[in-house]
């Protein structure tokens, strides 16, 4: 009896105790709030890689390719109009190069142009392009690129807004070829056959804000 007394003292001494160091313990910390730099950065839209296409209206003797490396820049393009400030949400940067050999014409057009637009929607992009570099006096002229990112096994496509697309029919019957827009291409109308590309599609990107006029 008397070893149980003194176990069930030593027991509730104990549970005191604890009791004690609880109550005098520090509360927990809050998990501290991310900051900035650790969220995930917005993503970017963008398009890398080449492909040799499948043209109908060429000789199949003809090797076609294309190569694209595009990454939008939103906002970062001013242009001298009302609202152009800060550019577009579209502006982009990269290069597109062209590559068109014809055998039966013993020539190969080459082409370089520097990006300038890219938008995206779901596995889609459309791209244009400043010519700064040709064989065939296309310097200047700017070219739009549309590439779809095939799926389930399905081959990429690619369009581009020459040949089939972009032409202006006058009512006297005369045609003529409409500068290119920016962002303004055909869809994807052809096949690529070899190499591929990758679609990394992104939402617009909100306005930047800007800063409030002074008050005199």
């Amino acid at each position: 009896m008397k070893n149980r007394k003194r176990a069930l003292v030593l027991a509730g001494t104990a549970a005191a105790l604890a009791a004690t160091l609880i109550a005098a313990a520090p509360a927990p910390a809050a998990p501290a709030a991310a900051t900035p730099a650790a969220q995930a950065a917005p993503k970017v839209a963008a398009v890398h890689g080449g492909g040799t296409i499948r043209y109908p209206y060429a000789p199949a003797s003809h090797d076609i390719r294309f190569t694209v490396d595009a990454e939008a820049v939103p906002w970062s393009r001013p242009f001298p109009a009302q609202g152009g400030e800060q550019g577009m949400p579209v502006d982009a940067r990269g290069k597109v190069t062209i590559y068109h050999a014809m055998p039966d014409e013993n020539v190969t057009a080459v082409g370089e142009a520097e990006v300038d637009c890219l938008v995206t929607g779901g596995r889609t992009a459309t791209i244009t392009a400043v010519v700064t570099s040709s064989n065939v006096g296309w310097e200047g002229k700017r070219i739009g690129i549309s590439v779809q990112d095939g799926e389930r096994g399905g081959p990429d496509r690619l369009g581009f807004s020459w040949g089939i697309a972009n032409v202006d029919v006058q009512p006297d019957g005369s045609v003529s070829e409409p500068r290119v827009g920016t962002c303004m291409a055909p869809a994807p109308f052809t096949e690529v056959t070899k190499g591929g590309f990758k679609v990394t599609p992104a939402p617009l990107p909100p306005r930047p804000s800007t800063p409030r006029p002074s008050t005199p």
